[in-house]
């Protein structure tokens, strides 16, 4: 059988699945996720040897060591799955919703009730976590899930889903339903990515150059952020200790996730004192300056910045620093150089606070807050399947709701149309 066929033939039968996932009872999907945290503890063992497989070829390859601790199913990263599934299944099913429900003139009721969106592909690199989270909100939400994981960690994934599907069998659930693709050839996503007839949305999440080929090659539409280029604005009216605190943990506390810190904006008015501050606090953190001319005059040590370190992102301790004349240069800078994923204000002042939410057009914007609370998890949403910076349908971090659409429903008594 070639690749085509192979990924055609999960297709069909995710769709085939998905169809009786919609009529599945809050109840018998949260019994199920319960029942693959407890698979997830009894199986420990068996998971790890999987994993050692896969960390063993990582290490032949000559993966990062950062690589490698994304790759590790520890003790600590299961029981994160697990406390995970128990979350999902805790959340309000959203399926079967219905809201706006209003009486038009002729007496007929017209609605709109939460739907599944139908088949989920995604296509992901490294993390074996996100085979059971993004297969937890998929069933929650109703919908069958086609997951390509990267090649490093085929074995891992593979393991998760043998036990996902078994606990979907025996509850009465298409296998089907959670699927992984088997092989780790590379023309397994191009084969995805054209059966636009039996899956409804692709979900990529890794690199920018692993999500850009995604976009460029779909026929399905695709949800998707290319980086997390996220920017704090420090204004006039802050608190330096408030600013100290907000920035050292946007940006160090862990660098190399899309929702960390890349670029500090500071009000001119308040850059003499600011920017010692903040510059000596940052140098602490063993984190190297980028600065625009004013930064590098009032710190010496910062690096002059170049027009590419403005819309970079750098997943390191690596910040962009660039001193600004009012709010107004803040948010023409975002405008510019921002991927719409997660901007934050420092600020007393009420007004600029509104004024930055109103006007900052990014799927998350914060007032007085790190961009590191910018995550599902924190957002209250449980696991979470991805960060979305399109606007259709979906934009900021994405949890159940995001994982359903709605369809119009009429209660009539007989009208008919004149």
């Amino acid at each position: 059988m070639t690749v085509n066929e192979t990924i055609t033939n999960l297709a069909i039968a995710a769709r085939r699945a998905a169809r009786s996932l919609g009529t599945l009872s809050s109840a018998v999907k949260d019994r199920a996720l319960l029942k693959m945290a407890v698979a997830l503890d009894a199986q420990r063992d068996k998971l790890r040897a999987e994993n050692d497989k896969d960390l063993a070829s990582g290490r032949a390859q000559g993966l990062s060591a950062a690589m490698l601790d994304r790759l590790s199913l520890t003790d600590k990263a299961i029981d994160s799955m697990i406390a995970g599934l128990k979350e999902v299944a805790a959340l309000p099913d959203p399926v079967g919703e219905i809201t706006e429900m209003h009486r038009r003139p002729n007496g007929m009721r017209v609605g709109r009730m939460r739907i599944p969106l139908g088949v989920i592909g995604m296509i992901y690199e490294s993390r074996p976590n996100v085979t059971v989270d993004a297969a937890a909100l998929c069933l929650k939400a109703g919908n069958a899930i086609l997951l390509r994981g990267g090649s490093e960690a085929i074995h891992s994934n593979l393991a998760l889903a043998q036990l996902m599907q078994e606990v979907l069998t025996g509850e009465g659930i298409p296998a089907a339903a959670v699927q992984v693709i088997p092989t780790t050839d590379r023309e397994a996503v191009t084969a995805m990515l054209k059966l636009e007839e039996h899956i409804d949305l692709i979900i990529p999440r890794g690199g920018e150059g692993l999500i850009r080929f995604v976009a460029e090659n779909s026929r399905i539409p695709v949800l998707k952020h290319y980086k997390g280029v996220c920017h704090i604005f420090v204004d006039e009216s802050a608190d330096l200790t408030m600013a100290g605190d907000i920035v050292i943990n946007a940006k160090a506390q862990r660098p190399g996730v899309c929702n960390a810190l890349e670029t500090l904006l500071v009000h001119r008015a308040i850059a003499p004192r600011a920017l010692p501050v903040l510059g000596e606090r940052l140098k602490e953190a063993q984190v190297e300056l980028r600065g625009c001319p004013e930064t590098c005059a009032l710190l010496p040590y910062a690096v002059p910045a170049t027009e590419a370190d403005w819309p970079a992102e750098y997943l390191d301790l690596i910040l962009a620093v660039r001193v600004v004349d009012d709010l107004d240069a803040a948010l023409d800078h975002i405008a510019r150089y921002g991927s719409l994923h997660t901007e934050s204000i420092i600020t007393a002042s009420y007004a600029n606070a509104q004024r930055f939410l109103r006007e900052v057009d990014s799927s998350s914007v914060m007032v007085n807050a790190s961009t590191r609370f910018s995550d599902g998890g924190q957002f209250g949403l449980g696991a979470e399947i991805g960060i979305s910076t399109t606007k259709l349908h979906a934009y900021g971090p994405m949890g159940l709701k995001e994982l359903t659409t709605k369809k119009f429903i009429v209660y009539g008594d007989g009208q008919i149309r004149n």
